[in-house]
């Protein structure tokens, strides 16, 4: 199972949110390339950076952070947050970013997102968001009436094959992340899931690893670490563990 080290980029700066609402932002590290490099150092494959401006601008705002971030590490790393274009994709890929994560396009430009996976295919997920059950675009300001599984099945029919659920209500919590929606999510979708939203102890982590038979293949891990509830080489040596 993955472990993803979370950086979430406001105005530059590594924060996080409570329950996605950017007024509650309490700032980690103004050294975005300097945290995926502590992250890296600590033995992270694989960091998640969102864009926290872009998501609610609909186009990226901190590009000049992910920069950072790219050159200061080797591992690969996946972005989200204000990816509605092609030229956006583009844009990131030739930058290094591994894989981008599309979140509102899937629901205001299905279209979008059957172009993204026949050009790149695997280097492109889909983010969903829901809160209580039902998905929630424009940065979480707006919640529509499909469930996360109904998206989850209309973006495996335009080739999907993995994506990031979160639950907002538990997101920046530390409350644990909704295991049964989760796992059920991946079960009934058939498409790999990474775990997103609460996760805050190595009980989480474990949690989270005996989903890996119904297809979670992973779990992002953000304020745990930054306020030290959660040790970042514990979390990996777990998550390797045979079960």
């Amino acid at each position: 199972m993955i472990i993803f080290p979370a950086i979430d980029l406001k105005e530059g700066q590594c924060v996080r949110l409570l329950e996605g609402r950017m007024d509650s932002a309490t700032v980690y590290s103004r050294d975005p390339g300097g945290t995926a490099r502590n992250w890296q150092e600590q033995g992270a494959s694989f960091i998640h950076v969102v864009d926290l401006d872009g998501a609610f601008a609909g186009k990226p705002r901190n590009r000049e952070a992910i920069r950072q971030i790219l050159e200061a590490v080797e591992v690969p790393v996946q972005v989200g947050g204000g990816i509605r274009d092609l030229e956006t994709m583009e844009e990131l890929f030739s930058m290094g970013v591994n894989r981008v994560i599309l979140g509102s396009a899937a629901i205001l430009k299905p279209e979008l997102v059957a172009e993204a996976g026949r050009r790149y295919g695997a280097k492109v997920l889909v983010g969903i968001d829901a809160r209580d059950g039902r998905v929630a675009i424009q940065g979480w300001g707006e919640t529509v009436s499909k469930t996360a599984l109904q998206l989850a099945l209309e973006v495996k029919e335009l080739g999907v094959q993995r994506i990031v659920f979160t639950d907002i209500r538990r997101d920046g919590k530390l409350s644990g992340p909704n295991l049964a929606a989760t796992g059920e999510l991946a079960r009934d979708s058939g498409l790999k899931v990474i775990a997103s939203g609460g996760v805050s102890s190595l009980e989480d982590i474990r949690a989270v690893k005996a989903l890996e038979k119904d297809g979670v293949e992973g779990a992002i891990v953000g304020k745990a670490l930054y306020t030290g509830a959660m040790k970042l080489p514990e979390a990996l040596a777990l998550a390797r563990r045979e079960v």
